[in-house]
């Protein structure tokens, strides 16, 4: 049996594969920008990373092919259509490249994107692993919708070629590994699970249980929810080749607080990581709260548009300067400016106002209920009367919230929290954040 390892990205929702060859090296599936986990999962094996395989141009973060090969000289297997402008080995439909006992075999499956392929790993006529990319998920399919509006369609129907024609023919007990699953906002319809197989995926993957093409295609598209804006920017930086850093995380440059207004001034934005009591109790006016945790990196991608942005950090004592870099790169975000020294007690000592914001653990009367959770959680369940903005999409309709006083709400106050943060950037003062979701609003109002 071929060892399989999940070098899991909780954060982004998804997963690069390490493949022991049994000869002493490996290969790795669409790997992220980090080389770090693929080279310790390697060497905690004893294995030397050998050959890197991209299934497609990934929308949701910087592939990390390029800083294998610069790191142990692996080669590079892509999508021939993906058109790589950088030293790689192109391969195409049906292509069968040797392994030394095994064989890596070529399935064309466009679908998520137009250039997307699978790979089928062999053991002489026997298949012994299918990595699935975005085309085949656990419980679903990747989105279609990445490309253009025009394209959408078309790939969608592509999608339910490559499943019905090119994967679920293969046999019941193969196993799968897709690059994309739950947390993915490339993904539809994906469940928690990072592995299944064929016969599981066709008996139960809510897709795969209709029996038309149409029928496939109105399913996938009406299950289509949002997705950050960076996405339409990394397939490009993807096929141009990213920027190498290697394995040595580059350090965050201490600001002044002159030098960080400096930065504001040239169209820079201060990202405030600490956590929401912190920037509850005192923030620089105009900051986006996102605390630093596993989804950081999502809410960066969906908040600030242009990945060329400036961005000035504040930093609670403790906190891992060293990920807060990495989740940053990992999406594209190479416009670090610094962190501020000595943070928001800087800031006042420089003659700086601060602000706050109020955290309320129970629900207040009076007031308008701002619900900024995603469309899916919102149909799960809601404050009645509530207002629904999904936080992604707040600072384009920031006038569509109600004058008064305000409180937002999420789940656990993090993108609330945020959500007051970017509203306090379009110029409103009287918004306030309920650290429960609609269950906790229920509970202590007595309402349904």
């Amino acid at each position: 049996m071929v060892a399989v390892v999940d070098i899991r990205d909780e954060g982004l929702g998804n997963s690069s594969w390490l493949v022991d060859l049994g000869d002493g090296s490996a290969l790795v599936i669409d790997p992220r920008r980090d080389p770090r986990p693929s080279l310790s999962a390697a060497q905690r094996r004893g294995l030397r990373v050998r050959v890197v395989a991209e299934t497609h141009l990934h929308a949701d973060f910087v592939s990390g092919a390029r800083e294998l090969v610069h790191a142990v000289g692996a080669t590079i297997l892509a999508p021939r259509d993906a058109r790589l402008a950088f030293p790689h080995t192109s391969v195409r439909d049906s292509d069968e490249i040797d392994l030394g006992g095994l064989t890596l075999r070529v399935l064309a499956t466009p679908g998520h994107t137009p250039e997307h392929v699978a790979f089928l790993l062999a053991d002489g006529d026997a298949p012994v692993a299918l990595f699935s990319g975005g085309t085949l998920i656990v419980g679903g399919t990747a989105r279609p919708d990445l490309i253009s509006p025009e394209q959408t369609e078309p790939l969608a129907r592509a999608a339910w070629r490559s499943l019905t024609e090119r994967l679920l023919p293969l046999p019941d007990d193969l196993a799968v590994y897709p690059t994309h699953g739950g947390g993915s906002f490339c993904s539809t319809g994906a469940s928690a699970e990072t592995i299944t197989t064929i016969g599981t995926e066709r008996a139960g993957n809510p897709l795969l249980q209709v029996t038309t093409e149409d029928a496939f295609v109105d399913r996938l598209l009406d299950d289509l929810g949002s997705y950050p804006g960076y996405f339409r920017r990394l397939r490009d930086v993807n096929r141009a080749g990213p920027r190498l850093y290697g394995v040595e995380t580059p350090p965050l440059r201490g600001l002044d607080v002159a030098a960080a207004r400096e930065v504001v001034a040239a169209g820079g934005v201060v990202v405030d990581v600490r956590s929401v009591a912190s920037y509850a109790a005192a923030h620089i006016s105009a900051s986006l709260s996102i605390e630093l945790r596993d989804s950081f990196a999502t809410w960066l991608g969906w908040l600030i548009d242009d990945l060329a942005t400036p961005l000035v950090f504040v930093v609670d004592d403790g906190q891992d300067g060293d990920d807060l870099v990495r989740q940053c790169l990992g999406i594209g975000y190479e416009h670090l400016a610094g962190e501020i020294v000595g943070g928001v007690d800087a800031w006042t000592d420089a003659g700086q106002q601060l602000a706050s914001t109020r955290v309320l653990d129970q629900p207040a009367a009076g007031v308008t209920v701002l619900d900024v959770r995603q469309a899916s959680e919102w149909r799960q369940g809601h404050v009645p009367g509530a207002v629904h903005i999904e936080l992604g999409a707040l600072a384009d309709r920031a006038t569509a919230v109600p004058a008064g006083r305000v409180v937002a709400h999420c789940m656990h106050g993090q993108r609330s929290m945020t959500a007051a943060s970017v509203l306090e950037r379009a110029g409103r003062d009287d918004v306030a954040v309920f650290t429960g979701g609609p269950d906790e609003w229920a509970a202590a109002t007595g309402t349904p």
